[in-house]
């Protein structure tokens, strides 16, 4: 069994915190797990994209384009960055909120998320889009665990949901927020599929 799961947003979303979560929860079910991350600027607003390689016969980190079974995308520009990624029978979920880039604050184009969207549905008919504000709304500081909610609700992860909270619920910092935002991603998901 190979599982490969990538994470992409930009520096300030928590992209890296959910790679270990999910990397942790691997790990307690006793899987083999090889992560890295590709940070681009080291500053709040700079593109980062994680690996999670979990399985026996990994010897890179690196995900090979074509190879991630699953992407979850933080923002809508990070998930077209990176959706040749995606394998063509892969999961993608994104937060439909749109982060314009540290690099792009002065420039005077637009960041249309829609026509990002609407690209991606294009190219990926079957992905998961988040709504985000009313997670925002209830999980501020803790937005990246609630993704990590909705993705486990898909079913993509190849452990189960308690190994999940079991890693979420060892760190210090929010634990309880943490903990309450990953079962409001989950709900958010229930709610998708209902419409969808």
């Amino acid at each position: 069994m190979t599982f490969n799961c990538m994470i992409a947003g930009v520096g300030g979303q928590g992209t890296v915190l959910a790679s270990k979560l999910i990397a942790a929860a691997a790990m307690k079910r006793g899987y083999n797990v090889r992560t890295t991350e590709t940070i681009g600027m080291a500053q709040r607003g700079g593109s980062v994209v994680s690996h999670i390689r979990v399985g026996d016969d990994i010897f890179s980190p690196l995900i090979p384009t074509g190879g991630a079974h699953a992407l979850i995308a933080f923002e809508p520009a990070e998930a077209a960055r990176y959706l040749p990624y995606l394998s063509a029978s892969g999961t993608l979920i994104v937060c439909d909120i749109p982060v314009k880039p540290a690099v792009d604050l002065r420039a005077a184009a637009q960041y249309d998320a829609d026509a990002v969207l609407d690209y991606i549905k294009s190219r990926v008919p079957g992905a998961v889009v988040v709504r985000g504000r009313p997670l925002k709304e209830q999980c501020a500081k803790t937005l990246n665990v609630a993704l990590l909610g909705a993705a486990e609700r898909s079913g993509i992860f190849p452990f189960d949901t308690e190994a999940l909270r079991e890693s979420i619920a060892e760190i210090r910092h929010y634990r309880e927020q943490n903990l309450i935002s990953f079962e409001s991603g989950r709900r958010i998901y229930d709610e998708y599929v209902r419409q969808h």
